[in-house]
């Protein structure tokens, strides 16, 4: 309705297109001035005749005349803004000002600068212009015809701008020149070049820099594009708070920092000089105690810096000979530190992007100890994860709020074409009235008239036929000649052979047999490796010519059955020939060594499957049309990247080659520079790709800080908000996906037949074997299923379901709501399923029925006249309660279930049966009741749930220590043997409860059998030296604690939920890996290794060695190891190793700088000698990671949402009790926690009351706490000291004021003080404060840092985020954080119980591998502790590549698998590197999937909050906030305020009651009742609020109705005054007495004239002139009351 009503607004009937004349100018400017009235007012621009948009030919052809001449602009929003359009011969829309500054519409000049402007090839013109001054901006040496191309290129922008400013004006308004932001780009850029070439400064370097951003020039020339940019620009906008809060935590956590590492990070194990080395030492230093020399620190093997330590215990210990001394310069050459608040904050910065996080993180904990684990912990883990879904939810926001508005635009547009037919009906009926009427006028020409009308309807019916023929993508004779020379039907036996080939073609085996022949030829591809021998090349060279063969063979059967017009109709056919095509001119171009690359598009052939694979076939399509949809924005990226690059030369280019000693020592580029444009442009990519800080310290080195940093902040930041809307983008297209179930092609289903055929001749032959019949088999097949179809409730005891379902059926009958249905195995079994159930009562804190208010029950009662039936089953009879049957369940056991099953049933006897003896029925059934009551008494779950997190805790202790805790170790034993016990034991009494049918058909009890195994073959394995291997599975044990505890449940059923439907998916992302692997073998395998020279660790130089053979004839003490890098392309699955590491941006620089540096096998690489396999690794980053990724997330998303929608819109993460913890956080959030203090009587606490309750109060507070910590950021590391002893005595004013504010509220408040949370915190800050300053000077500054009374007052600046007294603008984004909070503690949780799975393996298989690479003193798998450590490092994709280095240690030259480990007895320090790769790989994807889940949640919660915004709708806590508001203008309480104030308290409120100013009309309008003394009762206000903001039907009356009686009840104590009148009759009366008034002094005016003579005095005169003034200033007056009023 709304889009409509906009379209009747914006776009009435159209009129034709009418010249711009003089007339027409007069009328606009006639027009302007007059006053617009009401719908004019309303009205609003056409989205359909906006600027560069095609005019709609409702408008009627555009006459040759009318092209490129000013016409009367067509909408009528422009009708009084004196404009007019122009269109050329695309009929695009140009829309420009008639006056002001500029040249008059009908001058010759501006009409030829005009119609220049708006031809399609001065846009042309320009555009190539620039591209081509792209391309040479982005050369380092011009030709010598370059400089005179630029000069031209520099004329031709000055043309343009002349052009632009004849024809659009020197003004800074719309449609203006300087009114477009790009205009006052081109114009700035374009006048310094000509300041710079003619000025006698020399601006080079300068005019270089400006001169690149003519690139981005391109942007204003694509209109697309310039959207783009205006659409991410609001995106800006909204990222603005965003943006505030993220440079708050980094500040606060920098100034952390600071107080906890400053100098920390200089701390070097220096070797302390012996007594005969004092005098030397002296000799070099001055001082034997403290030596600067670096040779004396202590370094470990292969590493460049001193090894750093600290005093802590748990920090970093020297060696003997070594003390740990501050000395040198910091890591990093110095710019990895904390000693001044920019280093910090650049740290800070690091660790929040998650750039080489690993160095950092051991560099601190080596300085400081691991106890600071708690600190990266914070920052990498929820800092950095909070500020993401920040980022994250309000894209997403934004992106939703874009195609909303799309949407509405496209709506608009639709109906606005569905009204072009019905508007051209109309033009050709008003056409035909005025023939007929000149026809009737000019008889004598009615001839020639009819002619006329007969000639135009030819012309239409061209036209039609016209339109038909421009929708074809060929001409028409194109297609009849194909149709005569493709369509092959000439002989009768050749349409014999096509109908035979075609029986073939089309049978379902057929289709099998490709499909295997395809599988097969995958195999074939997966299988190359190096080194290969003779006999598997020979063969698969053979298997290649054979599939070429077998494909060929298809298409030409195909070509013969379908004729070559129809085979070539299809997209798959024409994909399938080109592969033919390719493997047929691959045999024939073998022999060429330089076509060897063509191999590499063997991997095509994966991509058949898609033509029997729907999903691949969907997904293909929904990529397809979201990067058309979203070309612009790729565009606009790509552009961005481009201008980065060329930047980065121009600035820094030179500066690379000229200071290149200071970043390598043989003074020769790195890998990553940007001295040229190639590379600047891969150092851009590798910033983008999140690796940035290596390449920002070489640019330190060679250009400064102070030009690098702006550069690197603005390539970071706007390229991630590029990337993350176009990523955003991608998954919200995806998140559309659906599985292919419906839509399906010939071949997928030819192959389901295919299938069926072959079950059928299985069943048809076994049938035979066994002799029996096929039909009696399906009879029972069917009738066994049909046993396990059972309706139940589960979990639940008797009276819990019976209770359940009389309050069910109560709430079905008194709300309508819809309730979710739920299956018994959906609660029972790890996954979902609507088939299999039991009818066994579980405990309740087992059970996974999360809210029985949304289930739907299908066992349904009566009112008590029912009959009650009980189950004669096996797990009915073992149940110690009758269960109720439904109607459905009689009919399924009494009708449905077969004689002969039933007789099994009843004739089966066994331990979990009752007897059908009385007695022993009844001493068996008591048994059964016992058990059930023990196994469903909450003590019970309560003591196996402790003994669970007790036995998994002591895991913990078993590690390369427990062998030397000999007391351990024995606990440890006899624990497993008890915890084995009582876990056999609850097994038992849980078999006897619910028996083994109900047991074993529950995933959770399952699992707990598996881990009872688990336990058994633990003790087993200690027992027998043989079996020990055994005992390291004992891991496993740790997975009990998931069916113990509901909300670990909860979280493993939703990801099994969200994740299992996306297997299609995953396996089409693996399918482009293993494409991406395969070639990755052709280009590389066998040429990543080389020569090391065994002393320097280094590649020999190719002028030393060339080959394999010269490196193993090179001899000193022994042959050169020939050796191969740990990660390589040599096969298909050490591949996806490597695109792996490459994916996850851990050890890809090494791995891409073998692949640029390889030469070819048994060759010695050389540097960059391959430099353009970069762009393998970028295209394998794009379509390899950054696509199949939003795949991946965009399906998870969507089973997200759809289960979200199916659980009532609750978070699928939390459990019910979490649901009503998140509305009581609600509450707790908006709740004032401070009791509300009435003003004291006393005049000195009045007046203290009155100022610490004040705003101004707050304000002081609050900049006293930001001036606390500016004081802190000035501060540095070896400062002076007098600038500690001004510090400390500023600290002790900043305590003492704190003190002051606490004295001054404690007076006031008393104990209502304590009753706020926040209160308790200052309170506690100024305690803590007082002890810190005064601590030191009693115990001295070594036991008490002096930074601790700083980190102390700091604390404070959390009170900017209080929701009542701090920026209100945080709030909002607190909010959704603090609504996810049980959903994320849920998956936290989740996590920390894989990390300590993992951390347990990682204990029992890689304690004892060789410390090197990634595992040392701090990250290794030798105590539960440290492997922790690494696992969080691995979870945060930081340094799992060098761990994974370390394991790869496997071969005797690499470690020693006999070396003796002390104080155990487990030899060798090698790895498993087959164990590794399962072990690292399995848990990224686990932690991976996870994490995903986590910012889903999030992110979701964004958009929940946004669209409840979006739905005008009012909760309880904007009730709330409007009542807090209140109590600022009614302090005293008396739910009355007077009218006066009623303005500011709407001003005051938050949206949606919220009323800008200025609001008196509207408030008078909404006829508020007044009482006496022009007193608003606050209810009153808040009903008339509501109605505003939700408008009035019924449902509304009844909300009112509801809070008007909710009101009364709580506040029974409310003073009640009659209304005596209302807003709305105030305000009459008010203007009434002002009019009679006005009446009045009018009449005494005219009384006064006629009794004054005309001979009066001057004095006379002059009153009566000022008693004329005095009437004309309240004439005045009234006037302007009654215009602000109206």
């Amino acid at each position: 309705m709304a889009a409509r009503a906009k379209l009747k607004m914006a776009s009435p009937e159209p009129k034709s297109l009418v010249p711009f004349t003089r007339e027409s100018l007069e009328v606009m400017e006639q027009h302007s001035t007059k006053k617009p009235s009401e719908e004019e007012k309303d009205l609003k621009p056409n989205c359909g005749l906006e600027v560069g948009k095609e005019l709609p030919f409702v408008y009627g052809n555009l006459p040759q005349a009318m092209v490129s001449e000013p016409l009367e602009d067509v909408d009528p929003y422009y009708t009084n803004k004196r404009t007019f359009i122009v269109l050329n011969k695309k009929r695009t829309i140009f829309r420009f000002n008639a006056t002001w500054c500029t040249l008059s519409p009908f001058n010759s000049i501006r009409r030829a600068t005009i119609k220049i402007l708006v031809h399609p090839f001065f846009r042309l013109f320009i555009l190539v212009s620039v591209l081509t001054d792209c391309i040479f901006m982005s050369m380092t040496d011009l030709p010598r015809w370059g400089p005179a191309l630029q000069n031209t290129l520099l004329g031709i922008y000055t043309f343009e701008i002349l052009v632009k400013l004849i024809a659009r004006g020197i003004w800074a308004g719309p449609f203006y020149f300087f009114g477009d932001s790009w205009n006052c780009l081109d114009f700035s850029v374009t006048l310094f070049e000509h300041i710079s070439r003619y000025s006698p400064l020399n601006f080079t370097s300068l005019f270089r820099i400006m001169r690149n951003l003519r690139i981005l020039k391109i942007i204003p020339l694509n209109q697309g594009m310039k959207s783009f940019v205006g659409i991410l620009i609001h995106c800006l906008k909204k990222l603005a708070v965003v943006i505030i809060l993220t440079l708050f935590f980094l500040s606060v956590f920098s100034l952390i920092g600071m107080g906890l590492f400053m100098g920390n990070l200089k701390h070097k194990c220096l070797r302390w000089p012996q007594e005969n080395e004092t005098d030397m030492l002296s000799n070099r230093t001055g001082n034997p105690y403290y030596i600067r020399e670096t040779e004396n620190f202590y370094y470990l093997e292969g590493e460049r810096y001193a090894l750093l330590c600290g005093n802590r215990s748990d920090a970093s210990q020297c060696p003997e000979g070594y003390v740990c001394v501050k000395a040198g310069v910091n890591p990093d050459d110095g710019y990895t530190n904390f000693d001044s608040f920019g280093w910090a904050l650049l740290a800070l910065f690091r660790l929040m992007m998650q750039d080489y996080p690993e160095a950092l993180y051991h560099q601190i904990l080596y300085a400081s100890g691991k106890v600071y684990m708690i600190f990266f912990v914070v920052i990498s883990f929820w800092f950095a994860f909070y500020m993401a879904s920040l980022f994250l939810g309000l894209l997403a926001i934004s992106y939703e709020e874009e195609k909303q508005t799309a949407t509405e635009k496209y709506k608009i547009d639709q109906e606005f074409q569905k009204s072009l037919p019905e508007l051209q009906e109309e033009k050709i009926t008003a056409e035909t009235k005025t023939i007929q009427i000149e026809m009737k006028k000019r008889s004598s020409t009615s001839v020639i008239t009819s002619l006329d009308a007969s000639d135009d309807a030819t012309i239409n019916h061209k036209e039609v036929s016209e339109l038909e023929k421009s929708r074809q993508r060929c001409p028409f004779c194109w297609y009849r000649c194909a149709k005569t020379l493709l369509i092959w039907d000439c002989s009768p036996c050749w349409l014999k052979l096509k109908e035979f080939v075609h029986r073939i073609i089309m049978d379902p085996f057929t289709d099998l047999f490709l499909i295997i022949c395809i599988i097969l030829n995958i195999n074939f591809l997966a299988l190359e490796h190096y080194p290969m021998s003779l006999e598997s090349s020979n063969i698969l060279s053979i298997g290649n010519m054979v599939f070429i063969g077998i494909f060929t063979t298809e298409m030409m059967f195909k070509i013969i059955a379908l004729h070559p017009y129809g085979y070539f109709q299809v997209g798959w056919n024409i994909y399938d020939s080109l592969i033919v095509f390719h493997g047929l001119a691959e045999l024939y171009l073998t022999n060429f060594h330089e076509l060897a690359i063509l191999r590499s598009f063997r991997v095509l052939r994966i991509f058949r499957l898609g033509r029997y694979w729907p999903t691949f076939k969907i997904l293909m399509l929904t990529l397809c049309n979201s990067i058309v949809a979203l070309k612009d924005l790729v565009l606009l990226l790509f552009t961005f990247i481009f201008f980065s690059a060329v930047v980065g030369l121009n600035l820094y280019g030179s500066n690379y080659k000229k200071y290149v000693c200071n970043i390598n020592e043989d003074c020769q580029l790195p890998h990553w520079h940007m001295h040229d444009f190639f590379h600047s442009f891969l150092n851009v990519f590798r910033i983008l790709c999140g690796e940035w800080i290596e390449t920002l310290w070489d640019c330190f080195k060679v250009a400064g800080q102070l030009s690098c940093i702006p550069f690197y902040m603005m390539v970071i930041l706007i390229g991630k908000l590029l990337i993350l809307y176009l990523f955003l983008a991608l998954i919200i297209s995806f998140g559309s996906y659906k599985p292919a179930t419906t839509e399906e092609n010939d071949e997928a289903k030819n192959l389901q037949r295919a299938m069926a055929r072959i079950k059928k001749g299985i069943n048809y032959v076994l049938s035979k074997i066994l002799c029996k019949k096929q039909n009696v088999l399906e009879e029972t097949m069917d009738n066994v299923s049909d046993v396990y179809v059972k309706e139940n409730i589960s979990d639940h005891t008797l009276s819990e379901l019976s209770n359940t379902q009389d309050f069910l059926k109560d709430k079905e009958k008194s709300s309508g709501t819809e309730k979710n249905t739920m299956t018994e195995n959906e609660s029972q079994s790890l996954i979902p399923s609507p088939s299999v159930s039991e009818t066994v009562p579980i405990a309740s804190e087992e059970s996974d029925i999360e809210n029985p208010d949304n289930k739907e029950i299908q066992s349904k009662s009566g009112d008590g006249s029912s009959k009650e039936k009980v189950k004669q089953s096996s797990s009915s009879e073992c149940s110690t309660v009758d269960i109720v049957l439904s109607e459905e369940e009689e009919m399924v056991y009494e009708h449905e279930k077969p004689k002969h099953l039933r007789n099994v049933y009843e004739r089966r006897s066994s331990s979990a049966q009752i007897s059908r003896g009385p007695k022993e029925g009844k001493i068996w059934q008591n048994i059964r009741k016992t058990c059930c009551k023990i196994v469903e008494n909450s003590c019970f779950r309560c003591f196996i749930g402790l003994v669970t997190l007790l036995s998994t805790g002591a895991l913990a202790f078993e590690d390369i220590y427990i062998d030397q805790r000999k007391t351990i170790k024995i606990l440890l034993e006899y624990a497993d043997m008890i915890f084995t016990y009582i876990f056999i034991l609850e097994m038992l009494l849980k078999w006897m409860a619910y028996g083994f049918k109900a047991y074993f058909t529950n995933g959770w009890y399952k699992l707990d059998f598996m881990v009872v195994i688990v336990f058994c073959l633990s003790l087993i394995g200690k027992s027998r030296e043989e079996l020990k291997p055994l005992v390291s599975i004992k891991f496993l044990r740790a997975l009990r604690v998931l069916s113990q505890f509901e909300k670990m449940k909860v979280v493993v059923r939703a990801l099994i939920k969200t994740t299992l439907p996306t297997l299609n998916v995953f396996l089409v992302c693996l399918m482009i890996w293993l494409a991406f692997g395969i070639i990755g073998v052709h280009l590389f395998a066998g040429k990543f290794y080389e020569c090391i020279d065994p002393t320097s660790g280094e590649r020999f130089p190719l002028s030393e060695v060339m080959n394999r053979s010269q490196c193993e004839s090179l001899v000193f003490n022994e042959s050169m190891p020939w050796e191969n890098a740990k990660l390589n392309f040599d096969n298909v699955g050490i591949s996806f190793l490597s695109l792996l590491q490459v994916a996850t941006f851990n050890g890809w620089i090494t791995i891409m700088n073998s692949a640029v540096d390889s030469t070819d096998v048994d060759m010695q690489p050389n540097f960059e000698n391959n430099i353009y396999m970069y762009c393998y690794f970028i295209d394998f980053i794009i379509i390899g990671l950054f696509l199949p990724l939003t795949m991946l997330i965009g399906a998870i998303v969507a089973n997200f949402h759809k289960h979200k929608i199916k659980q009532g819109g609750s978070n699928i993460f939390i459990t019910v009790k979490q649901k009503k913890q998140c509305r009581a956080l609600k509450k707790l959030i908006y709740k004032d926690s401070q009791k509300q203090v009435l003003h004291p009587e006393n005049k000195f606490q009045r007046f203290i009351f009155d100022l610490v309750t004040s705003r101004v109060f707050n304000i002081i507070i609050m900049t006293l706490i930001c001036f606390q910590a500016i004081t802190v950021m000035i501060q540095s590391d070896e400062q002076s000291p007098q600038i500690d002893t001004a510090l400390f005595w500023i600290n002790s004013v900043y305590v003492m004021l704190y003190i002051g504010e606490c004295v001054l509220k404690l007076i006031v408040f008393h104990c209502n003080y304590f009753t706020s949370g926040w209160n308790i915190f200052d309170f506690m800050v100024v305690v803590f404060s007082i002890t810190g300053l005064f601590l030191p000077l009693m115990v001295g500054y070594y036991l008490v840092s002096p930074s601790l009374v700083q980190l102390i007052l700091l604390s404070r600046i959390i009170y900017i985020l209080h929701p009542e007294k701090g920026l209100k603008l945080f709030h909002n984004l607190l909010l959704p954080l603090m609504l996810s909070l049980p959903a994320l503690l849920n998956i936290s949780l989740l996590i920390f119980l894989i990390m300590f799975i993992y951390a347990i393996f990682g204990m029992y298989n890689f304690a004892y591998v060789k410390k090197e690479a990634g595992i040392d003193d701090m990250s290794n798998f030798e105590t539960f502790g440290s492997s922790m450590l690494c696992l969080f490092q691995v979870t945060i994709f930081a340094g799992w590549d060098g761990m994974l280095n370390a394991i790869f240690s496997s071969k005797w030259s690499d470690c020693d698998p006999d070396k003796i480990n002390p104080g155990t007895q487990v030899r060798g320090d090698c790895g498993n590197p087959f164990v590794g790769i399962i072990y690292f790989v399995s848990y990224i994807i686990l932690s991976r999937l996870i994490i995903v889940n986590m910012y889903i949640v999030v992110v979701m919660e964004f958009l929940n909050i946004a669209s409840k915004k979006q739905a005008r709708t009012l909760s309880e806590e904007d009730f709330r906030k409007f009542f807090q508001v209140w109590k600022r203008f009614d302090p005293d309480r008396t739910q009355y305020i007077d009218s006066s104030k009623l303005s500011d308290l709407a001003a005051a409120l938050d949206p949606p009651l919220f009323m800008a100013k200025p609001n008196k009309g509207q408030l008078v309008a909404m006829d508020l009742p007044m009482a006496v003394g022009d007193r608003i009762h606050c209810l009153d206000v808040l009903l008339a609020l509501t109605k505003r903001v939700m408008g009035k039907d019924l449902s509304m009356e009844k909300v009112l109705s509801e809070m008007e009686s909710g009101f009364t009840l709580t506040n029974t104590f409310k003073i009640t005054y009659e209304p005596i009148t209302t807003t709305l009759k105030r305000k009459q009366e008010v203007v009434s007495a002002t009019i009679i008034q006005r009446a009045y002094k009018s009449y005494r005016l005219r009384q006064s004239d006629k009794n004054t003579s005309d001979t009066h005095m001057i004095g006379g005169d002059r009153e009566v002139q000022a008693i004329k003034e005095d009437s004309y200033i309240d004439k005045a007056e009234g006037v302007s009351i009654i215009q602000s009023q109206v």
